[in-house]
């Protein structure tokens, strides 16, 4: 009689299935650990999507007033002065026009951030 592969058993009893299940986990585990560490520090200012670069360095009422009006909170690299989307607003709320040292993972294929930690700058 042929057995089908998922009823086979290795030695010690582990079934093909479960041990296609137990390796599929450690590899999920592992990718998500290799995302988290490309979390990288950057200094920079929390700006407003309408306004961007041009609020760096120049306070916070213009971008809390644009915050008020709709717009969302975006990230500008300090010495790039690029304008990063931030995947994670409420993590911000306390910084807006602030200049700040931030730990984030970046997806540069959406030109977006995820704020794992954020501080004033020093």
């Amino acid at each position: 009689m042929i057995e089908t592969l998922g009823n086979q058993d290795f030695p010690g009893g582990i079934t093909v299935k479960r041990f296609a299940a137990v390796t599929l986990a450690v590899l999920t585990f592992s990718a998500t650990a290799a995302v988290a560490a490309d979390s990288k520090a950057m200094n920079g200012w929390i700006s407003d999507s309408m306004c961007g670069a041009k609020h760096a360095g120049s306070g916070s009422e213009c971008v809390k007033k644009c915050m008020e009006g709709g717009m969302t909170p975006v990230f500008v690299d300090e010495g790039k002065k690029q304008v990063w989307t931030i995947d994670n607003p409420d993590a911000v709320k306390k910084y807006y026009g602030d200049h700040v040292a931030v730990k984030a993972t970046a997806d540069a294929s959406k030109k977006s951030v995820h704020i794992d930690s954020i501080e004033a700058a020093k």
